[in-house]
């Protein structure tokens, strides 16, 4: 995986059929938080067995609807039984919001043709108008608060912490990043991916390696009052796959991320 730089891998049984999918997060929470020994677990003890798939002519929509229900990032592709891709929802979700804002454009072309017909005509034409208002203010005028839950989860850690203690708490908590703060800000951000690549395979011990020493420092955050769309641009654009987010005060109070 860390050869490849790829966060998920598919296992096949004898028959070439798929039987699991083993990825980073399952390497931070299962292996690492656990303190199994790597070079004598077997992927079969540690992976995600009979994961859910979709065939080769299900609808990209489909696709997606199933990964955000499921909660899961990887989306395996089969055709006649045998696993031909993985998708991945950052793409799929990312393709989907530029679809949407291509239509989006479109709206606007159409909101402005009405507009210069009720100038010439000194009517009101108010229906068009107000449907693509709404249009546009359900796809793209909602900020993260309004996803954010009541009682949302996010795991903080010290930049002395261990790699370990890392884990244990995303373990604790089922997340697959950890925010870095000082002073309750945040410094840094670690994640499952962070750790199958810096700390795995370059075969540093979890027990006693630093989080400073392997996490990405001053990471980008959002607000509260950020748009979804633009959080989701942020991490299209920077190609990460988790954005801190920090309430009013600069204090990170979750982790969005794309799953």
């Amino acid at each position: 995986m860390a050869a490849r730089r790829v966060d998920a891998l598919l296992l096949t049984d004898s028959n070439a059929l798929l039987c699991g999918i083993l990825t980073d997060k399952d390497i931070a929470t299962r292996v690492i938080a656990r303190e199994l020994n790597l070079e004598e677990t077997p992927v079969s003890k540690v992976m995600t067995r009979n994961p859910t798939f979709v065939l080769s002519d299900t609808l990209a929509v489909e696709a997606l609807q199933k990964m955000v229900q499921g909660k899961f990032r990887h989306l395996p592709v089969v055709e006649n039984g045998e696993v031909i891709a993985l998708l991945d929802i950052a793409k799929c979700l990312y393709d989907a919001i530029a679809r949407m804002e291509r239509a989006a454009e479109k709206g606007k072309a159409i909101a402005a043709a009405v507009e210069g017909v009720e100038k010439h005509w000194g009517t009101s034409i108010s229906g068009p108008n107000t449907f693509i208002e709404t249009l546009r203010e359900r796809m793209f005028r909602p900020s993260l608060s309004t996803i954010i839950p009541e009682k949302s989860k996010v795991v903080t850690i010290s930049p002395t912490d261990t790699v370990l203690m890392a884990t244990k708490k995303m373990l604790e908590l089922r997340l697959s990043s950890a925010v870095v703060t000082v002073e309750n800000k945040p410094r840094g951000i670690l994640t499952s991916k962070d750790i199958l690549m810096r700390v795995i395979s370059q075969n540093l011990p979890a027990d006693s390696t630093l989080v400073e020493k392997v996490m990405t420092p001053n990471p980008e955050c959002a607000t509260i009052d950020t748009p979804i769309v633009d959080a989701l641009h942020i991490m299209h654009d920077g190609k990460f796959l988790h954005l801190p987010v920090v309430d009013r005060g600069d204090m990170p109070i979750t982790c969005y991320s794309k799953k």
